[in-house]
Order: structure tokens, then sequence, then C-alpha cells
């Protein structure tokens, strides 16, 4: 059996992915159902995905750690996973997840392959922040209308409500409408 999934240059949501694919079992007959894997795809097209965030970072870091143009990036990530350092204050005040921006203020940019480094400030007070690329649940960078959204690795559960980071960005959220997200639709 294959499967295929047919997914559009823009995908503005998730609904979209699970129209596109259909299976072939080998008896040529369509069906929807996708069987149980053997071979974590999911779990391989995240991490790639989550790669693509850390060449950008990269390439940050490589051009002398300036944005070109009106690039900017919001970066979303879960607070409590492993690997994750951040000051307490702002684990205390986002104790799930909470969003960064890369844009005007922010300095000791570094990347390494599982993980980056960056420091920012926060309500005037700086801080150096530790993510690992797998505790990302979001990169959106609005300037070019661009972003990935990730599985979150540890819980599925509804992040809880906080405040919004306060860190240099501007007021306004992205709107997501160039969102790709990939959910394989694993059975529970």
């Amino acid at each position: 059996m294959f499967c295929l999934t047919i997914v559009p240059a823009i995908v503005r949501d998730t609904k979209a992915l699970d129209q596109g694919r259909m299976c072939r079992h080998e008896s040529g007959s369509m069906t929807s159902d996708t069987p149980d894997s053997l071979i974590p795809y999911d779990e391989i097209v995240q991490e790639a995905l989550r790669a693509v965030v850390g060449r950008v970072l990269g390439s940050i870091v490589g051009g002398g750690g300036t944005l070109p143009g009106a690039h900017h990036f919001y970066i979303t990530f879960k607070t409590g996973a492993p690997g994750v350092s951040i000051p307490p204050h702002l684990r205390e005040r986002f104790p799930d997840e909470m969003t960064i921006v890369l844009q005007n203020k922010f300095w000791d940019l570094e990347v390494l392959p599982q993980l980056f480094s960056v420091s920012l400030t926060f309500n005037q007070v700086p801080a150096k922040l530790t993510i690992p690329f797998a505790a990302i649940t979001a990169f959106v960078d609005p300037a070019v209308d661009f972003g990935l959204q990730f599985q979150a690795a540890a819980e599925e559960l509804e992040p809880e409500a906080h405040e919004d980071a306060e860190n240099d960005g501007p007021d306004s959220d992205p709107d997501g409408s160039n969102v790709v997200s990939i959910d394989f639709g694993r059975k529970k």
C-alpha cells in the first residue's frame, strides 16, 4: 500500500491535508484509512522541519548577527521541555509555553546542532535563553508570510493561557496565514 498526500503550495488549515490524503491498498481500492507505520515518519519530518529553523538561525549568525531586510522571527517553545534554560522569573510567568521575538534587540545568538541560545530583554531586563530545537512548537517570519508549526513532543494538552513575553518585538501578532502544519493522523 502507498499513501499520497496532496498539499497545496500554501496550506491555510489542516483540513486541506486530511482532504488530500488518499491511500491505495495492494488490491487497488482507495481508502482514507492510514495504517500504523513501523517507521516513525512523523518524527523524522518534525526533526527535518526543526532543522530548517536551525539553518535559518545559523545563517543569521554567519551573516554577522543581524537580520536581513525586514525579516524577524516569532519562536514559540515549551518552557518545561528538557534542555530549556530560561531565568526563573520567566519560567514562573510562562510555565508551559512562551513566544520570543528576534527582531531588534537580541545578541549573543549561538546555534548548535541541537539547540540555540540568545540574549534578549524583557521589560529592559536582559536574559539569556537556551532552547533545544525539539522544544520549538512554532516558527514564523511575518515579513515573508512564512511559518511552521510543530507537534508538541511531550504532551498533547492545550497550553495554559499566559501573558505576552514582552521582549523587544512589535505589538502585532502574526496572522499565521501561511503556516504549514503537519499532522500525520497517528491512530491513538
